[in-house]
């Protein structure tokens, strides 16, 4: 999707994901820290936390492997046909061909950053918050896997096509982020100028946190607000676009998540498959452990740790 699978082959490939996936956390492990330096912006020349020198590192890391995975795909894309292009390509023929939109190999460096950080620790821990809820409900693990026999069957796997027709498994993707969003405090907001909200005055250029988590559990808009119950949103009264000011877990207005439908189709697809092939067993009477560590993206404070028991009936699906 971003950029193919041509960086490496076999276990090289795994190690350099599993490599990225760690730089990427660590990166937001740093811009998820409190700086003071936000909020008394004078006093950023002096980093007293030490933050802006704990990210060159990783940075710079970063940066050594986007130029790995560009030269690679530049020097695989010449004399060589493909059909349909990923998001790196696009990037790429944009620069050298489109005159009018002028674009330098660190803007393709930044807008790959953008999807990166964007679009991987946060749709793992969405799929995460689902897996973790749907095991601790038998029950509606049982419905979502009837919706998913019933579409794609039990001789066959998960495809994107199918996506568009399992509402209930979007259902348990909208009811996770309800419950769960993945930027409990969505990105700050700066007014262009002084105004008074609910009685409250807020002046020009403060910044502005919102938090989504509460609004998500207001018990004057959501019924039994802490319950995790899919069936709240089969109504389809509630989408993604934020025009809802109960429910807006990408945010609102221009500056709603750029990477929305990619995340919507990168969780949706994840937690279809894992629902369609497996089932997942944990220790009798235990339930998983639900609470959360709060950061600038939210986190089960334990990782989930569970079974996989194959239930499709061809072994062969699994290879």
């Amino acid at each position: 999707m971003l950029w193919g699978a041509t960086v490496a082959d076999g276990e090289e490939r795994e190690s350099v994901g599993a490599e990225f996936l760690e730089l990427v956390r660590e990166i937001i492990d740093i811009a998820g820290k409190p700086n003071v330096s936000d909020f008394f912006p004078v006093l950023s020349r002096f980093d007293l936390q030490g933050l802006v020198k704990r990210s060159r590192g990783p940075a710079q890391r970063m940066d050594r492997m986007f130029d790995r995975i560009i030269n690679q795909r530049v020097k695989m894309d010449k004399g060589s046909e493909r059909n349909g292009e990923d998001f790196l390509q696009v990037l790429l023929k944009v620069k050298d061909e489109d005159e009018k939109t002028p674009l330098s190999m660190n803007h393709v460096k930044a807008l790959l950053l953008d999807m990166v950080l964007g679009g991987t620790d946060t749709c793992l821990n969405t799929i995460e918050f689902a897996m973790a809820e749907v095991i601790n409900k038998p029950e509606i693990m049982k419905r979502a896997q009837q919706e998913l026999d019933k579409v794609v069957g039990k001789n066959n796997i998960v495809e994107e096509s199918h996506i568009t027709k399992l509402p209930y498994i979007l259902s348990i993707m909208k009811e996770t982020l309800r419950l769960h969003p993945t930027l409990p405090l969505l990105i700050p907001r700066r007014p262009s100028e002084t105004t008074v909200i609910g009685g409250y005055t807020i002046p020009k250029d403060s910044k502005v946190f919102i938090n989504v988590w509460a609004i998500h559990r207001n018990p004057n808009v959501w019924e039994n607000p802490l319950e995790f119950n899919p069936d709240r949103f089969l109504d389809k009264s509630y989408d993604f676009s934020g025009n809802d000011y109960s429910y807006f877990p990408f945010g609102s207005g221009r500056r709603i998540c750029t990477g929305m439908a990619m995340a919507d189709r990168i969780v949706l697809y994840n937690l279809a498959t894992f629902l369609h092939s497996f089932d997942w067993k944990i220790g009798k009477g235990e339930k998983v452990k639900l609470e959360e560590k709060f950061g600038i993206v939210l986190k089960l404070k334990y990782p989930l740790v569970a079974t996989p028991v194959l239930r499709l009936s061809d072994p062969s699906l699994y290879v």
